[in-house]
C-alpha cells in the first residue's frame, strides 16, 4: 500500500532532493529529454515565435529577462531575433544544455553576449542585480507553464506572492511581464491533462498520467508522469547516443493548479492594479466560453 500511495503523491522523480525550494529537474531525467518532449527548437518556436517577437516589440522591448530559461529554447529564439536576453533557471542540469548551445554558437552576433546564470524567483531581485545596470528588463517572460513549479504547500501563496513581486521590482517602469499556465480548471474538472497541447506537440509524447491533490477540499497540486518515447529520437537531429534503442524515458513532475481568476487577482496584487493585463488563449484573444491549454497572461507595470 506504502509503494501506492508514493506513486501518487511523491512529487518529483526518484533521486530528486527535497531541501528547500526544490529542482525537480536535479536527477536530469527530464532536462536529458527535454527537448524531445516539446519537439526540439523549431517545432517549439514556430508555434508562438512571431507572437512572442511581435508584441515585444510593439512594446519597445529590447533587455529581456527569461526567467525560466531551461534548456534555452526561448532564449535561443529571442537571441537570434536580435533581443538582448538574460536567461536564469534555478536547475544547473537545465541550464547545461543552455551553456552548450552558446558555447556551440559563440561565434554568431548577439550569442557571445548571451547571459546565463542560476537563479530562483524567489530570490529574483538578488541573483540579478549584478547581471544589469540597475535600470531594469523591458521584459520579463516566465512561460511554458514553468511558474507552476513553485509549491504552495501551506496555503498562505507567500512563495507565489515574492515571486511575482519580484517579476514586478526588476522590470523597467512602463515594463511588461509575459507570463503563463496551463488550464488547471479544465485540468481539475476532468482530472486529465491533454498530451499535446500549444507548446508541447512533439510525435515522441507516449503518455502523460495525471494525479490531482486535494488537501482539506483545496486543491494543492497536479503531479504528471511523462513517458517520452527516445527510439524515434533522431528525426529532429537530437543527440541520441545516450538513450537505449526503444526505450521509454519516465519522469515526474509537479505544478500548483492555477485557477484563472485566482492567478489573475494574485498578478494584480503584485503589480498593483496595472494599467495592462491581458490574458489570452493559446496566443489568441480570450473569450470566457473557450477552452484553450494555456493561458498566457501580459502585464505592464506602472510608468
Amino acid at each position: 500500500m506504502a509503494d501506492k500511495i508514493d506513486s501518487v503523491f511523491r512529487t518529483r522523480s526518484l533521486g530528486v532532493g527535497a531541501q528547500g525550494i526544490r529542482d525537480q529537474y536535479a536527477d536530469g531525467k527530464a532536462a536529458k529529454v527535454w527537448e524531445l518532449y516539446i519537439g526540439g527548437h523549431s517545432q517549439r518556436t514556430k508555434v508562438y515565435r512571431e507572437w512572442l517577437c511581435n508584441t515585444l516589440r510593439n512594446h519597445n522591448c529590447r533587455k529581456v529577462l527569461d526567467a525560466a530559461c531551461g534548456t534555452g529554447v526561448d532564449s535561443v529564439m529571442l537571441v537570434e531575433e536580435h533581443f538582448n536576453v538574460t536567461s536564469v533557471d534555478a536547475s544547473d542540469k537545465m541550464l547545461k544544455y543552455a551553456l552548450k548551445e552558446r558555447w556551440r554558437r559563440r561565434k554568431e552576433a548577439n550569442f557571445d553576449e548571451w547571459i546565463i546564470e542560476e537563479g530562483n524567483w524567489v530570490e529574483l531581485v538578488n541573483d540579478v542585480k549584478d547581471l544589469h545596470d540597475g535600470s531594469g528588463y523591458d521584459a520579463v517572460i516566465c512561460l511554458g507553464n514553468s511558474f507552476a513549479h513553485l509549491p504552495d504547500f501551506d496555503g498562505s501563496m507567500h512563495n507565489i506572492k515574492q515571486a511575482l513581486r519580484n517579476f514586478h521590482d526588476v522590470l523597467k517602469p512602463g515594463g511588461v511581464l509575459i507570463i503563463d499556465h496551463r488550464n488547471y480548471d479544465a485540468i481539475l474538472d476532468r482530472g486529465v491533462a491533454p498530451k499535446r497541447n500549444v507548446y508541447y506537440q512533439s510525435d515522441r509524447i507516449h503518455d502523460i498520467k495525471t494525479s490531482c491533490l486535494y488537501v482539506n477540499g483545496r486543491s494543492t497540486m497536479i503531479t504528471l508522469d511523462y513517458e517520452i518515447d527516445t527510439s524515434i529520437a533522431g528525426q529532429e537531429g537530437q543527440d541520441v547516443s545516450a538513450f537505449e534503442e526503444g526505450a521509454l524515458c519516465k519522469f515526474r513532475l509537479s505544478y500548483h493548479p492555477h485557477r484563472l481568476e485566482h492567478f489573475k487577482q494574485l498578478l494584480d496584487e503584485a503589480f498593483e492594479n496595472p494599467p495592462v493585463h491581458t490574458v489570452l488563449g493559446d496566443f489568441q484573444p480570450y473569450k470566457q466560453e473557450d477552452n484553450p491549454s494555456y493561458y498566457i497572461h501580459l502585464i505592464v507595470k506602472a510608468s
